[in-house]
């Protein structure tokens, strides 16, 4: 069992990727995280996130029963619970954790043998393309994303893997040979 870390700019397709290796290996688990924000449309408490308040999430921190959180775009908490990373060791599967770069840093510090994998976008006109196309935030938003895409970006160099979400099953494929040391 692995603990794999996922981590790229919002609208790199990180989701999709995972979605992808989900259906076609079964070894692989998504870690459902807990977030302040509220649910999109198509989003489910517990399958997506564990949608929670502020204060729950408060209490989440200091009771240590996170393995990572992070402040996401200067407004919402987001975390994994570390009941996830026991939940798949007890099913001996490889946890997928799709996580920002701050999370990604605190996984390092706390669980070295992590494998870390930057996704880049093919390029920056693409990645503004996927964001605005999924029609999920505002002009505002979507610009706040960009430019924390910039420093995500620029940061990419932190990890040992790197792919490129350029066709998505062929970058799926990649990760899980990642993964399994198929490389």
């Amino acid at each position: 069992m692995s603990l794999v870390v996922l981590v790229g700019p919002a609208g790199v397709g990180k989701g999709s990727l995972v979605k992808q290796i989900l259906a076609n290996h079964q070894d692989f688990i998504l870690s459902v995280s807990a977030t302040t924000r509220a649910p999109r449309q198509d989003e489910v408490d517990g399958i997506h996130y564990h949608f929670v308040s502020r204060e729950s999430f408060e209490e989440m921190i200091s009771g240590d029963q996170l393995l990572e959180h992070a402040t996401v775009h200067g407004q919402h908490l987001y975390g994994t619970p570390r009941a996830e990373l026991e939940r798949a060791s007890s099913l001996g599967k490889h946890l997928i954790l799709e996580i920002d770069l701050q999370g990604a840093r605190q996984i390092r510090e706390h669980e070295p043998e992590a494998i870390q994998v930057f996704v880049h976008p093919p390029s920056w006109e693409e990645l503004e393309r996927r964001l605005r196309d999924r029609a999920t935030e505002t002009e505002s938003e979507i610009q706040t994303r960009l430019g924390s895409a910039r420093s995500e970006i620029a940061a990419a160099g932190e990890f040992e893997h790197q792919v490129t979400n350029d066709n998505l099953s062929e970058c799926a494929e990649e990760i899980v040979r990642t993964v399994r040391g198929d490389r």
